[in-house]
């Protein structure tokens, strides 16, 4: 009989530690706890069917965390979420288009723009400053320009 209540016990631990991770990642932003969670039960799961000692299930949650995050990784990475704005978190992406005021004349390839209210160090076709310029492209933080009207 103490062997089941040990059987019971452990395979309950697995199951509530996995509905409080459960909790924990509807409580707290981001997609990541879950897969953790369903390591744990199952886990717990294999705790009640088979019986298992504490280390092998302490390795085997080990190994079924890795393999849910692995595959939770893989599955966002193959289906990724849409989102209504995709470039919110891309600020340099942000710019690509839009029109610019020379600040320092381009003069071999290199010069200044304005950007809103911050100055940026840009490439591009040699210009005057005060020309109207579109951004082509970011590198690091380097704006890439050419004319409005090509």
């Amino acid at each position: 009989m103490t062997d089941l209540l040990t059987l019971l016990e452990d395979h309950w631990g697995w199951l509530v530690f996995a509905a409080l991770l459960g909790i924990a990642e509807v409580l707290m932003p981001g997609v990541f706890l879950i897969w953790i969670a369903i390591a744990a039960a199952i886990t717990g799961l294999v705790a009640l069917a088979l019986p298992i000692t504490l280390p092998f299930q302490l390795l085997l949650f080990a190994a079924l965390s890795l393999l849910a995050v692995w595959a939770g990784r893989r599955w966002y990475v193959d289906n990724p979420v849409p989102s209504s704005d995709p470039l919110l978190n891309d600020r340099s992406a942000r710019l690509i288009g839009q029109s610019v005021t020379v600040v320092d004349a381009i003069i071999a390839g290199e010069g200044r723009v304005k950007i809103g209210d911050s100055v940026w160090s840009a490439t591009g076709p040699d210009t005057p400053a005060g020309t109207r310029m579109r951004v082509v492209g970011v590198d690091g933080t380097i704006i890439r320009v050419e004319n409005l009207i090509p």
